[in-house]
């Protein structure tokens, strides 16, 4: 039953792939004319109509690069921060600066993995990919998941889903 399940949900994610390539490929014939046409302006092309969900993806968009910025600089300003040698007399001393130390490596080390899907998030929405859609079931994340939380690739319903399969997997 399980097989089939997830053999089901393949299939779903295959079509909604390809249902967005194709729409992307009608988008880019769409866009060609012939060469005889005469060239928009600038202000034409950025006044091209948005769909309410477009610019809401497009403010996502501007947080993101934004909260990367934010990001590196504060990394940059860490790393210059951190001393290369800790050397106190007292051993409590030392040991609290050891630990504050690995306390700011690892999570500057969880915001190098945020980077990472920040940067992977902005590229599906350049690329017009599968920004807002599930990776398990294929359906669209709601518009306020989105905005609490960009980089997730997860509706609300498979992630609770996913996080309850876990929480049993570990026996709690």
């Amino acid at each position: 039953m399980a097989k089939k399940t997830t053999a089901k949900k393949a299939v779903k994610k295959k079509a909604v792939k390809k249902q967005t390539k194709q729409a992307a490929k009608k988008k880019t014939a769409a866009k060609k004319k012939p060469a005889s046409a005469p060239k928009k302006s600038a202000k034409s092309k950025s006044s091209k109509k948005l769909t309410p969900r477009q610019k809401v993806i497009q403010q996502i968009k501007q947080n993101l690069i934004n909260q990367k910025e934010a990001l590196l600089r504060e990394a940059e300003e860490t790393l210059s921060a951190l001393p290369s040698e800790l050397n106190f007399p007292d051993m409590g001393d030392q040991a609290t600066a050891e630990t504050d130390r690995n306390f700011m490596l690892r999570l500057r080390d969880r915001e190098r993995m945020l980077l990472k899907k920040i940067d992977e998030t902005i590229d599906r929405i350049d690329n017009n990919e599968d920004f807002g859609i599930c990776e398990e079931c294929g359906l669209e994340i709601g518009i306020k998941r989105l905005e609490a939380r960009p980089v997730t690739t997860y509706c609300i319903e498979c992630k609770t889903r996913q996080e309850e399969e876990e929480r049993i997997a570990e026996g709690g």
